[in-house]
């Protein structure tokens, strides 16, 4: 699929990240990364206050924040700092499964249990090196349904690939304009 793996290197689509634990066999998995020129405490920020109703998603708004512009600045009171916390995604909700500011922020599905039929989660690595940050995103699902990895991969995948790369580029622009 054309953005299943976006910007990331072999050895970022391979290794394990916090969250991977969740779902073990996913039937969907795709890994995208970004560098970014600023800090990785520059850039969490900006990942801790995703969310419906909060900074929105920095992706297309129109689809994914019901037409409201997605935030342009940091605003310290939307953030998640804890896990538990919950992040509003429109319709659906997500709660904070790990956090370890600066370095990575790990969402499931609210209510989601291990015995339901999906399961979603989705995982922010953020790597430091010394100037820039490299932030790696990976989503994993599994659906237990006959044909539910097909079926994931085929709808899944397409959306929300073309989501996530927008997202990591919203990210990257927002930033770098406030690092610069």
């Amino acid at each position: 699929m054309m953005f299943e793996n976006w910007g990331a290197t072999t050895r970022e689509i391979s290794r394990r990240l916090p969250g991977d634990e969740l779902i073990t066999t996913p039937a969907f998995s795709a890994t995208r990364a970004i560098t970014i020129e600023a800090p990785t405490t520059e850039v969490f920020p900006w990942i801790a206050q995703m969310g419906f109703g909060r900074a929105g998603w920095y992706s297309y708004d129109l689809i994914d924040n019901f037409g409201r512009k997605s935030a342009t600045s940091v605003q310290p009171e939307w953030a998640v700092s804890s896990v538990g916390d919950v992040i509003p995604g429109g319709p659906i909700s997500f709660v904070v499964t790990h956090i370890d500011a600066p370095r990575h922020l790990v969402l499931s599905l609210r209510g989601h249990k291990q015995t339901s039929r999906f399961k979603f989660t989705l995982a922010y690595a953020l790597n430091d090196d010394g100037q820039n940050t490299r932030l790696i995103s990976r989503v994993r699902s599994e659906l237990r349904l006959p044909l539910g990895a097909p079926l994931l991969k085929s709808t899944l995948g397409p959306g929300d690939g073309v989501m996530l790369r927008r997202q990591l580029l919203g990210v990257k622009d927002r930033a770098e304009s406030q690092h610069q």
